[in-house]
């Protein structure tokens, strides 16, 4: 394997799920590598192995066979207590449907990684109303999710996923559940947060409008990496296929 220079490195990754006739080959030798201070999208049609290969890369699953690195580590060859202690060190998390907690503040929902690595509650309070004025919520600190729009609920997750200086941040569909204009902003908002060269970032979506907002894409296929392209070259395949399918009609 590279020497990490790399933030991540997968070599031959496979993942099976189930036995018999109900076994899934989720991931089937997957090959990536990802720089350091670099923004990477998965991208490929549903069921290619996107959402597996970063719950493994997140710590989240362990790989069947195949070679891992990430930020040094092979989360695989951790304990389950390790892994836990590892991925509360180094991953944060954005998800589509955003997870905040209803019923208490979104001062609170940004501190909540803080204190459950038992920070101290006002050091812990002081970092969230930080961030939350990076995302620019200031203001907003007592307000609870349900008072925000989409676009206000996803900073408070990306305030979230950030408040522990996370060195990988995972996206998975950021911008799934918000229009146009605020996934745009929403993107260069991560991208904006997370610009520094000891940080990656890794974005699974189905949004060719936000494919500029990376560095490199793999596009992913039948549980393996068929090739990495740029953003440009991404956007020219899918109007060649649009076309080919259009010609076809």
């Amino acid at each position: 394997m590279s020497e990490p220079a790399n933030s991540i490195v997968c070599n031959e990754v496979f993942k099976t799920f189930g036995v018999g006739d109900s076994m899934v080959r989720a991931l089937r030798g997957v090959n990536l590598e990802v720089r350091f201070g670099e923004m990477m999208a998965l991208v490929g049609p549903s069921g290619c192995g996107k959402t597996t290969l970063i719950s493994i890369l997140a710590g989240l699953l362990q790989r069947d066979e195949g070679e891992l690195a990430v930020l040094g580590t092979d989360p695989s060859a951790l304990s389950n207590h390790e892994r836990t202690v590892w991925r509360g060190a180094n991953v944060g998390f954005i998800f589509q449907q955003f997870n905040l907690i209803p019923q208490v503040s979104i001062l609170e929902n940004v501190a909540v990684p803080l204190l459950l690595r038992h920070h101290p509650k006002r050091d812990a309070l002081d970092r969230a109303a930080k961030l939350l004025e990076e995302v620019g919520l200031k203001g907003r600190e007592l307000t609870r999710p349900n008072k925000l729009s989409g676009g206000q609920q996803q900073r408070v997750a990306i305030a979230r996923a950030l408040v522990t200086g996370p060195r990988l941040l995972v996206c998975d569909e950021p911008t799934s559940a918000l229009d146009g204009a605020t996934g745009q902003k929403i993107m260069g908002l991560i991208r904006e947060l997370t610009a520094a060269a000891e940080r990656v970032v890794i974005v699974v979506t189905h949004d060719e409008r936000i494919y500029h907002f990376a560095d490199r894409i793999a596009h992913l296929d039948d549980g393996r990496v068929t090739h990495v392209s740029t953003p440009a070259e991404a956007l020219a395949e899918s109007a060649q296929r649009m076309g080919d399918a259009a010609k076809r009609h």
